[in-house]
């Protein structure tokens, strides 16, 4: 019998995952609804990551600062990673476990948001940052790889995806992070007329939000899909 090929094995184990992350649905719509309120409210959200999961983390930003689909007032997203002068100097004098973890302490505040990705649920760098975050006061969200994993248990919240191949665990973390940005665009009416008491039909009109937002992410040795919280 032909072994797969690669084209085959890659589909097979993404069909395979695509099931069990349909758990995720409640929990994403959840997390775009409680973000949408937070950056209207004046929050931040804060997010980093690592190699391909450093790449999405940038992804993320740029549908939240630019649009996903609608026009509607730009978001303030910031991946901590992509500070290249801050990590690096944090790297040099402090090592690089605390890239993210000192960027935290110095940005995040109370009630801002941190959300983290890792394939592996492992990067050391990644759980200093969950630690100061709680520490800080802020709501830790985690996109990972199957759990139990460090990261996820370490945060208040995780997306884990159930599937023992890192790059479909990435892929799925990048259709999480467009649904992420649906529910958050589909909440922003109801939450901008609970601040301003005034309705907004449809998208967000532009001018109407100012907010912040950071990203925190990461690559590894990744696995399958399942939702947690």
């Amino acid at each position: 019998m032909m072994p797969a090929s690669p084209f085959d094995a890659h589909l097979a184990n993404l069909a395979a995952a695509l099931l069990p992350y349909r758990e995720c649905e409640r929990l994403l719509a959840r997390w775009g609804e409680t973000l949408a309120r937070r950056l209207v409210g004046g929050g931040r959200l804060l997010v980093a990551g690592n190699g391909g999961s450093a790449a999405e983390a940038q992804h993320l930003t740029a549908e939240l600062v630019g649009k996903l689909r609608d026009d509607r007032q730009p978001l303030s997203a910031i991946a901590l990673h992509a500070e290249t002068s801050a990590v690096t100097a944090i790297a040099n004098d402090y090592g690089y476990d605390e890239v993210f973890a000192r960027q935290v302490r110095a940005h995040g505040r109370d009630g801002d948001i941190l959300l983290l990705l890792s394939t592996s649920g492992a990067s050391r760098n990644l759980l200093a940052a969950a630690e100061a975050g709680r520490e800080a006061g802020l709501s830790c969200w985690a996109f990972t790889g199957p759990a139990p994993n460090p990261l996820a248990e370490a945060c208040h919240e995780a997306l884990a995806v159930a599937s023992p191949d890192s790059q479909v665990v990435q892929e799925l973390h990048l259709v999480s992070s467009h649904l992420l940005c649906e529910y958050v665009d589909q909440a922003l009416p109801a939450a901008l007329a609970a601040v301003t008491g005034v309705a907004v039909d449809g998208p967000a009109r532009r001018g109407s939000v100012h907010a912040g937002v950071e990203v925190v992410l990461d690559g590894g040795a990744g696995q399958q899909v399942q939702a947690r919280g």
